[in-house]
């Protein structure tokens, strides 16, 4: 698995999808999912100490001098940015670093969540979705009534 390219731009932007399996989850400019981990904190990215984790969960980052932008759908109030290395800001989510998964090669890919039980795709209130969200039922269809024109309510 390679690592991706280029996890910055110059208008970084969380957008919403909705994802079939996981409810309405945010991406980044470019489609791809976004990820929280749990073992960060808010305002503290603990995956940028470990070159592997930097690898494989690259940091949605932007420079200090980008203000990043929601999409329909995100809460322009939960956006941030903290301190990253090399001079760059990373973008947060209700204060908890964002980041891509390299395994996600296309849009709307979600091959990170659940990694070790550490990393997960983030809801639009900037929760953790750790589970498939249920789709409801079908409705139950009528085929009239059975009881000479009353409903079988009345």
């Amino acid at each position: 698995m390679a690592a991706t390219a280029r996890t910055h731009t110059s208008a970084a932007t969380v957008k919403v999808v909705k994802s079939g399996k996981f409810g309405t989850i945010l991406v980044g400019s470019n489609g791809r999912t976004l990820y929280r981990y749990t073992l960060d904190r808010k305002g503290v990215n603990r995956c940028s100490s470990n070159a592997t984790c930097n690898k494989y969960w690259p940091a949605l980052l932007v420079k200090p001098t980008v203000k990043p932008t929601v999409a329909a759908g995100a809460n322009a109030r939960l956006v941030g940015t903290i301190k990253a290395t090399h001079g760059m800001l990373q973008v947060t989510y209700a204060g908890f670093p964002l980041y891509f998964f390299a395994g996600d090669k296309a849009a709307g890919q979600t091959a990170g969540q659940g990694f070790q039980s550490e990393w997960y795709v983030v809801n639009t209130a900037g929760a953790f979705v750790k589970h498939a969200v249920a789709t409801p039922a079908p409705a139950p269809t009528t085929t009239g009534s059975t009881s000479g024109g009353a409903d079988a309510w009345g």
